[in-house]
């Protein structure tokens, strides 16, 4: 059947081709409940073969829900360009749900005026949920959301609401024990690290890891040695040169993310200390980033598009009524030359 000239395909044309009601194609553009095998194979075939496209606002009135899911940052807008993290859970949760024909909707609430006008526009039902994205603790606008029933699930654990929503994350303390030590047995003897915001689960997880590697390796934690940033290359550029500032000695320095990673590359190098040779220097994240500084960066791989993917299955089951659920997923090591020492 051709189409129309000049008119788009409708359910009329896709339910004359399958030689079936146009309820029976409702029913199958709307879940497929109370069809046929037999049946929902004609709809699809015919609807493959008109060329028809499923209106969404049609399908929020047959449906009552508004067809599209929401990804909600908490973090400046500034870092949704520069942290590349964030770009690959966005990339990779639109990609899980165009399976199930959803769009997903970008949203920002870094600020006090953000978070006002997110929150209005979920409130209004315009997304059937929110993927929550960096989520610090004492935000309001998680107990927001869950205060308004709105589904959620976070990536990385919500501090402080960790029993109240479904949640995804890397095991972040792991893989920060794992890094501590790797550069431990590259012979360091002063190890410092920039950490992540303390109010995040990463930014106390990876701390945390630090924590029990220099334990098991008999070395009390001095906190000088122990800076605190906030996942942006400026805070890298700051927390490094206050470690170098207070020790000069310093042979290591254990980055939380791989963009503050980047800023304490940029301090050694102008600072005139070789990497790795003077200082090893080990990442978190492994998105990208670390394989193009130089040198190289040592780093913990999150297994970004498998959270996106368990956040997107976890955020469509607790829609359809499911419980909420947490997964935690196993960080990698990745060797590069910012700690290849001979």
């Amino acid at each position: 059947m051709s189409k129309r000239a000049g008119k788009r395909p409708t359910i009329r044309d896709v339910a004359a081709v399958a030689g079936v009601s146009r309820g029976t194609v409702s029913r199958v553009i709307n879940g497929g409940h109370w069809v046929s095998p037999e049946a929902r194979e004609k709809v699809e075939s015919a609807i493959a073969r008109t060329g028809y496209v499923v209106s969404h606002s049609a399908r929020s009135l047959a449906t009552g829900r508004a067809g599209s899911i929401g990804f909600l940052l908490t973090e400046p807008q500034q870092l949704l360009f520069e942290d590349p993290n964030f770009s690959i859970l966005y990339r990779a949760a639109a990609a899980a749900l165009a399976k199930v024909d959803l769009p997903l909707v970008l949203m920002v609430a870094g600020t006090e005026s953000e978070r006002t006008q997110v929150l209005r526009y979920i409130g209004a039902g315009h997304v059937d949920g929110v993927l929550l994205i960096s989520s610090h603790e004492g935000n309001p606008v998680v107990a927001s959301l869950l205060d308004a029933g709105v589904p959620t699930v976070a990536c990385g654990r919500p501090l402080g609401y960790e029993d109240r929503m479904g949640w995804v994350a890397a095991d972040d303390r792991t893989g920060g024990r794992a890094m501590t030590r790797h550069l431990l047995e590259r012979g360091c003897h002063k190890l410092g690290m920039v950490t992540g915001p303390p109010d995040t689960s990463g930014g106390s997880e990876r701390y945390l890891g630090f924590v029990d590697a220099m334990t098991e390796a008999g070395i009390a934690v001095d906190p000088s040695l122990v800076v605190h940033g906030d996942y942006s290359r400026a805070s890298g550029n700051a927390g490094a040169a206050e470690l170098l500032a207070r020790h000069e000695d310093l042979d290591g320095i254990f980055v939380a993310s791989d963009l503050m990673a980047a800023g304490a590359l940029e301090v050694l190098r102008h600072a005139g200390r070789r990497v790795p040779d003077e200082v090893v220097v080990g990442g978190f994240d492994d998105s990208g980033l670390a394989a193009t500084l130089e040198p190289p960066l040592t780093t913990m791989r999150q297994p970004f598009t498998r959270i996106s993917e368990e956040m997107v299955r976890l955020l469509l089951g607790v829609i359809d009524g499911e419980d909420p659920a947490s997964i935690v997923l196993p960080t990698t090591l990745v060797e590069r030359a910012s700690t290849a020492r001979g």
